[in-house]
């Protein structure tokens, strides 16, 4: 006979699973088959440390190679500096980003181009719709063609994307010796270690050491690929006047307009943080509520067991 037994009519319940149920002639018996599955568990195990070590060989070779090939550029290391928005739960330093269009509108734009951004993506990041619309109507942009086919120029809108300060990249070519300025939009990930590059490189000028020999249009900096650049420095203390009254130091405007990249790189930042913070909330609340309506429909199942109890000879 089988009868339903709670835990507490049966306390001598075998622990760690090492029996297994059989059924003869309708009765149903316990054997212990322990010894059978410790050996397919010493094997799998076995194999998950197999895979495990190859993993670990494979990873340190490809981390050793990497590290040699960096060791053969002769480039110093970065520095690492501590960006605030590299946080899980911080977002852009959004005067930063003002301040950082400040420097891009003052001393990048005459070369370099931001050709993927329109100035209504600045409208509640760093400005206002108004102050969107007055900063379009400073620029010229080309329209057309008028009713007798010819192209003209008109003020900005914020629908526009910002002007090149060039009309086509040849034009651009000639105006900096031959070399097509790199266009600013996406240049924070296009570069490895984006950020603490562009920090070091446009902070990396200096005389160049004994036994270099430049001409008139290159330039020495340390952290540029073969420390000789044509372009010269641009940036030097108090250049501009920020709105805000932040001092212009070389090393704030840096910071500023690598923001401001960082940004135009990665417009939707903020509301990816934003949905990141959202999505970790709601897996929150489904694990505790999965937890607590796990325990509430198998707390009775899980507390009872199935045993063949004999009958007494009467």
């Amino acid at each position: 006979m089988a009868v339903l037994l709670t835990r507490n009519r049966f306390p001598l319940r075998a622990k760690g699973g090492g029996f297994h149920r059989r059924q003869s002639g309708g009765v149903y018996t316990w054997c212990n088959v322990t010894g059978r599955t410790k050996r397919g568990g010493r094997i799998l195990r076995t194999c998950l440390a197999a895979l495990v070590g190859a993993g670990a060989t494979c990873g340190s070779l490809l981390y050793l190679l990497d590290r040699s090939v960096e060791a053969m550029v002769p480039v110093p290391r970065l520095p690492n500096h501590p960006w605030e928005s590299q946080g899980y739960l911080k977002s852009l330093d959004h005067s930063a980003v003002r301040r950082g269009w400040q420097v891009y509108t003052t001393v990048c734009y005459s070369c370099h181009s931001l050709r993927y951004v329109r100035f209504m993506d600045l409208i509640n990041v760093s400005h206002t719709e108004d102050e969107v619309k007055d900063i379009a109507a400073e620029f010229e942009v080309q329209d057309g063609p008028d009713d007798e086919g010819n192209y003209y120029m008109r003020p900005g809108k914020t629908t526009d994307k910002i002007p090149s300060a060039f009309p086509n990249d040849e034009a651009a070519k000639a105006a900096n010796l031959g070399m097509y300025p790199p266009d600013l939009t996406y240049i924070i990930e296009g570069k490895r270690n984006g950020k603490n590059y562009i920090f070091a490189f446009l902070t990396g000028w200096m005389d160049p050491p004994a036994g270099i020999t430049l001409t008139e249009l290159q330039h020495f900096n340390v952290y540029f690929p073969g420390n000789v650049t044509g372009m010269q420095q641009v940036l030097f203390d108090g250049i501009l006047e920020y709105d805000d009254g932040t001092p212009a130091t070389v090393s704030q405007m840096v910071k500023d307009l690598v923001e401001f990249l960082t940004w135009t790189s990665s417009q939707e930042f903020d509301e990816r943080k934003s949905m990141f913070i959202r999505a970790m909330g709601i897996c929150l609340i489904l694990l505790v509520s999965n937890a607590y309506y796990y325990r509430y429909a198998w707390s009775s199942l899980r507390s009872r067991q199935i045993a063949y109890v004999p009958k007494r000879k009467y």
